[in-house]
């Protein structure tokens, strides 16, 4: 049987599978992206599809102490607009 991968929720600090989770990657030039694919090279960070989770992150300033700069408000509001869409 194949291991699934499991990841950490940066809002709520669950694990859960890779699949569930939405990534979000610093590539190597600094831009910030979203990853759904999950192959984008560079330092990845993974939420819950859940927008709760995106306040507890936002008001934390938890993405920005993960890569290291500052967090453009584009990125979380193209964060809240894949929560909606799903």
């Amino acid at each position: 049987m194949k291991k699934i991968p499991q990841r950490t929720c940066m809002g709520c600090n669950t694990k859960k599978d890779k699949k569930e989770l939405i990534r979000i990657v610093k590539k190597q030039d600094g831009k910030i992206q979203l990853d759904k694919t999950g192959k984008i090279a560079g330092r990845g960070a993974y939420i819950c599809d859940n927008v709760q989770c995106l306040e507890k992150v936002i008001k934390s300033k938890r993405l920005d102490k993960i890569f290291q700069c500052k967090i453009e408000d584009e990125v979380y509001q193209n964060l809240r607009g894949v929560m909606i869409d799903r």
